[in-house]
């Protein structure tokens, strides 16, 4: 594909066409068409899996970059591209930034992330596909955070600033998250929270929620999330726990680094989805429908975060 898909959204409800007007909050919603556009994309076997150091990551990379550009997102950096090394390979996040619209509140971050790597070719081939395209690991993630900077660009509606990242490396370590969060330490950034998808694309089985916070305890930020959007979608996760899932994905850099509420979003702790670092990892596979809803659901949440006149997360004392 040649061209950037654009993740497009469907208004609701009749708004001004001035460039600087805010549109209404919660008055766009994101499409399912859009957001399996996006997965299928960074999902295929042109991307080869996208690990890190391959033609196909650099692919991807480029795609997100046009994404960003298309809705008007800026580069964090002096380009998209935040780059690093993996022992002798170049490798590099992609990181969007969109200002907060509050004189004061634009001052504070937040991060909005999720890892587009994957591992690439698996050794154990399946019926002659040795791609691991990984689709729910993590291009349904990836998709996410890429629809939520195209609704904010949108609505301009968050008051404080917002950083979109899509890190590299985190299947060999959590190296490009790892790489930023002490970047933004270092530059001593007023950090609010960072949010991070993971896995969002099939369904958790036989629970009240649909989605689940790794590190559940460390924050009220599940609370806070499920007030600020009407809503029980998010949960915790016995398994979550006992798979120490907290500490195995981009969210725990800035935690370790800033001291800040940290954590994964998912709908997989492991038990249901058997395709894991596996070829059969596919498009196929996803459940567009309760991904295109659950990022609706959070999306109020997630704004609201940007909006509060305080800083209502908090670590928990433990």
């Amino acid at each position: 594909m040649k061209k950037s898909l654009k993740i497009m959204l469907i208004v609701l409800f009749a708004v001004s066409c001035k460039n600087d007007t805010k549109v209404e909050l919660n008055k766009l919603k994101i499409s399912e068409a859009d957001i399996k556009a996006v997965v299928e994309y960074l999902a295929s076997d042109d991307m080869e899996g996208r690990a890190v150091g391959s033609k196909g990551i650099d692919k991807a990379a480029n795609f997100i970059e046009k994404e960003f550009e298309s809705y008007g997102v800026k580069p964090y950096f002096k380009t998209y591209r935040n780059e690093f090394k993996v022992d002798s390979l170049d490798a590099f996040n992609v990181v969007g930034f969109l200002p907060g619209n509050d004189g004061k509140l634009k001052n504070e971050l937040v991060i909005l992330g999720a890892h587009y790597d994957h591992i690439g070719f698996n050794a154990k081939s399946v019926e002659n596909d040795a791609i691991a395209n990984g689709a729910n690991d993590n291009a349904s993630g990836t998709a996410t955070v890429l629809a939520m900077a195209n609704y904010f660009a949108q609505t301009k509606s968050n008051k404080r600033s917002i950083l979109f990242a899509l890190f590299s490396a985190e299947e060999v370590g959590l190296k490009g998250s790892s790489h930023l969060a002490n970047h933004l330490r270092n530059e001593k950034m007023d950090m609010y929270t960072m949010l991070n998808f993971e896995m969002l694309g099939v369904p958790l089985k036989d629970k009240k929620y649909e989605v689940f916070l790794t590190g559940y305890d460390k924050s009220n930020l599940a609370k806070k999330m499920n007030d600020y959007s009407n809503s029980n979608s998010i949960g915790d996760s016995d398994i979550a726990r006992k798979q120490n899932l907290f500490k195995r994905s981009d969210n725990y850099p800035f935690y370790r680094a800033m001291e800040i509420p940290s954590h994964t979003i998912s709908a997989c702790d492991l038990s249901n989805f058997e395709y894991y670092h596996h070829v059969k990892d596919e498009v196929s596979q996803i459940n567009f429908d309760f991904l295109t809803n659950i990022i609706n659901k959070l999306i109020p949440a997630v704004e609201k975060i940007t909006q509060t006149a305080t800083q209502e997360i908090k670590l928990s004392n433990e």
